[in-house]
C-alpha cells in the first residue's frame, strides 16, 4: 500500500543510527589487532599476509550454525564503506563457506542497531537453515540502473521507502556458485551510496532471495517503523512510491 500522506503523522521520522560511542574502537572484535576478542576464525582471505576479510563462528547464534563475515580490517560502519577488493573477497568467503558447509545458507547485512545489528563494525551473517527458506516470484519493478551484468529496481509493490532488488541480468540458480555474486556486491555498496546522500546514514537489512530459477539480492532500508499493520495484517504501508524512490536512487 502505498501512502505518501502517512510521512507526515506524528512520531513519523526515521529512526537514527546510533552515533559512535567513544570506546567503539577499541572495544570492537572485528578490527584488525583484536582477533583473540573473536572465536576461531574458520575462514580468512587472503589466506597469507594480513587478511582483508575473515570469517568466524557467531558467539550467540539463533540458529545451531550461524557465521560472521567482516567485510574489513578497517573499521567501517556499512558495506558502502568496502573497496572493490574487499567486496569481492566477501562474495568469494560467501562462496567458500557455502561449498564447505553445504546446506540451506542464507546471507544477510543489518546494518544499525534499529536493523539487529549488534555490533556497527560492517559485517555479514552466514545462516544454515533447517529447512529451504520460501522461494518467491521475481518481482517487478522500475528500474534504477542497469548494467551488462545486474539490473536494479523499485519493486511497484515496495514494502519500505526505497527497498531494492539487484539481480544478475542472466537467469542463475545458485548465488553462492554465481560469477555475479561480486558484481552484485559491489552494486548494493553503489545503491547504499546513493541511498546515504538522499537520506543519510540509515538503518538497513539485505539478504540474499532465491526465486524459481533464480535468484536476488533485497535492499530493505529501515526509513519507517514496522507497526501492528505491518507485523499483524502482512500489510506494508510505504510513503514513497516505487517510481519516485527508483528516480531518486538513478539521479543520487
Amino acid at each position: 500500500m502505498i501512502a505518501p500522506g502517512r510521512a507526515k503523522r506524528p512520531g513519523a521520522a526515521r529512526p537514527p543510527l546510533d552515533p559512535p560511542s567513544p570506546d567503539e574502537l577499541v572495544s570492537c572484535p572485528f578490527c584488525a589487532g583484536h582477533e583473540d576478542m573473536t572465536p576461531p576464525q574458520t575462514l580468512v582471505l587472503p589466506e597469507q599476509g594480513d587478511w582483508k576479510v575473515r570469517v568466524v563462528p557467531n558467539l550467540y547464534p539463533a540458529l545451531d550454525r550461524q557465521e560472521v563475515v567482516v567485510h574489513s580490517r578497517r573499521h567501517i560502519r556499512s558495506i558502502a564503506e568496502a573497496g572493490s577488493d574487499e567486496l569481492e573477497l566477501v562474495a568469494e568467503a560467501w562462496r567458500r563457506r557455502a561449498a564447505d558447509e553445504p546446506g540451506n545458507v542464507i546471507a544477510l547485512i543489518n546494518e544499525g542497531r534499529e536493523a539487529g545489528a549488534s555490533l556497527p563494525h560492517s559485517h555479514s551473517q552466514l545462516v544454515w537453515l533447517p529447512e529451504p527458506p520460501p522461494r518467491r516470484a521475481s518481482p517487478r519493478g522500475e528500474l534504477v540502473l542497469e548494467s551488462d551484468q545486474v539490473t536494479v529496481s523499485s519493486p511497484w509493490a515496495s514494502r519500505v521507502p526505497y527497498e531494492t532488488v539487484i539481480a544478475p541480468v542472466e537467469l542463475d540458480t545458485d548465488p553462492f556458485a554465481s560469477a555475479w555474486l561480486g558484481p552484485t556486491l559491489e552494486v548494493l555498496a553503489d545503491v547504499i551510496r546513493r541511498l546515504h546522500r538522499l537520506e543519510g546514514p540509515v538503518p538497513l537489512n539485505a539478504w540474499i532471495e532465491q526465486g524459481e530459477g533464480d535468484w536476488r539480492l533485497v535492499l530493505f532500508p529501515r526509513l519507517t517503523i514496522l507497526a501492528g499493520l505491518e507485523l499483524g495484517a502482512g500489510i506494508h504501508v510505504n510513503t514513497l512510491p516505487p517510481e519516485e524512490a527508483a528516480a531518486r536512487l538513478g539521479s543520487a
